[in-house]
């Protein structure tokens, strides 16, 4: 399983340590465009690392990120002090770098399923996620042979051909080779594309590069909306997997049928996933709330298997008439209660009008209308198939 991401911050061209970095300048919503990119990679609850590879020496990004936190991802910061281009400085950092890692550009930013892209990547050295063709000739593009890359062509060519996004996933094997001299990332590229070794994924998706002074303006006055996205709520047993009564156990847990890849359509449309579970078995004494983090945890893994994942799995463990005195309340969490689906709409960019649950039971629908969102009622069958005309995709 893929564990560490790695952001690549400057251009390693030996830029002035005074020169703040453009993703540290440029703020959407009061955050950094560095800030709004580590979240969006800690959001999928996949990876143990973010390591942050830059040549800002002002100390600017040590300060504010090393040994800090975002969700499960411990963030690092290592500072490349020569000129020695992006292939270089991933050179340089071998020893920081797993066995396979994401590689992103801290000036760009592209709106589509990281964990697509992952789970394509397995027996490639590279696997690139490609912009679908557009108008832009100020970026290199690729021509493939299905999925192969088959060549890089420069700026202003091969304009039916998809774009160049600056995220792949990579093999560290392929920096073996790197002489200790600078290199750029296309430098490190040209053999594997000569033995077809790189891969390509054309995506659909909100991208911007604010390299551009006028992709800088316009990122500005159009990330903040376009971070903002409808969800699906998940209720968990009767939904997701089968209802075999406070299951709390990897080995008991059963998937509705087609139910991962209900959550992988959800993700490829570019809403939040959310799962939200009334779990008053921990306040009768059967199992503890470890156990529900644990199988949340199991499920996220096996979620990622196919591209997967969940936003946030939210829980609520109170009854009022509880065994344990200390789960013993009257929650606003507790469906019918609408807490749970509120305290999310307060933590993420919701856009709540566009949003559905899918529950099983009445309670679930009285939580979606306390909420003031729309509720549906699935009952058995394939989730797939009723997700997708909930969502009327084709």
């Amino acid at each position: 399983m893929l564990r560490q991401s790695v952001i690549s911050i400057g251009n390693f061209r030996g830029d002035e340590p005074s020169c703040q970095p453009s993703c540290l300048r440029l703020h959407i919503g009061g955050r950094t465009f560095l800030d709004v990119l580590i979240d969006e990679v800690a959001r999928y609850d996949l990876f143990d690392e973010i390591l942050l590879l830059t040549d800002d020496t002002s100390g600017l990004i040590e300060a504010g990120y090393h040994a800090t936190v975002r969700g499960r991802s411990r963030l690092s910061v290592a500072i490349e002090r020569e000129c020695v281009g992006v292939g270089g400085a991933l050179g340089r950092a071998w020893n920081l770098l797993n066995s396979r890692f994401l590689l992103l550009n801290a000036n760009s930013f592209f709106d589509f399923n990281l964990l697509d892209l992952i789970s394509r990547s397995a027996d490639s050295l590279v696997h690139a996620a490609l912009l679908a063709a557009t108008k832009d000739d100020r970026h290199a593009r690729v021509s493939l042979d299905g999925d192969i890359v088959s060549g890089l062509l420069a700026p202003g060519q091969g304009r039916t051909c998809p774009i160049v996004s600056g995220i792949c996933v990579i093999d560290r094997r392929i920096l073996a080779k790197i002489p200790r001299h600078p290199a750029s990332l296309e430098q490190v590229f040209e053999k594997p594309i000569a033995s077809g070794a790189v891969r390509g994924t054309a995506y659909h998706g909100y991208f911007t590069d604010i390299d551009f002074p006028d992709e800088f303006a316009r990122a500005a006055l159009e990330l903040k909306e376009r971070l903002t996205r409808p969800a699906v709520f998940f209720d968990r047993d009767g939904v997701l997997n089968h209802d075999a009564g406070y299951v709390f156990e990897a080995s008991k847990f059963q998937w509705m049928e087609r139910a991962r890849e209900a959550v992988k359509l959800v993700n490829d449309a570019g809403y939040f996933a959310f799962v939200i579970t009334n779990q008053s078995g921990v306040a009768r004494g059967f199992y503890e709330e470890s156990h529900v983090h644990a199988l949340h945890r199991w499920m996220a893994d096996e979620l990622a298997t196919i591209g997967a994942h969940v936003d946030a799995f939210e829980h609520c463990p109170d009854h009022p008439d509880a065994a344990v005195e200390r789960y013993r309340r009257v929650s606003p969490r507790r469906k019918p209660g609408p807490g749970m689906i509120t305290d999310l709409l307060e933590r993420f960019p919701v856009a709540a009008a566009n949003s559905i649950l899918i529950g099983d039971q009445p309670t679930d629908l009285e939580a979606a209308r306390a909420a003031g969102i729309q509720g549906l009622l699935f009952q058995t069958g394939n989730l797939e198939i009723f997700v997708r005309e909930a969502l009327k995709l084709p």
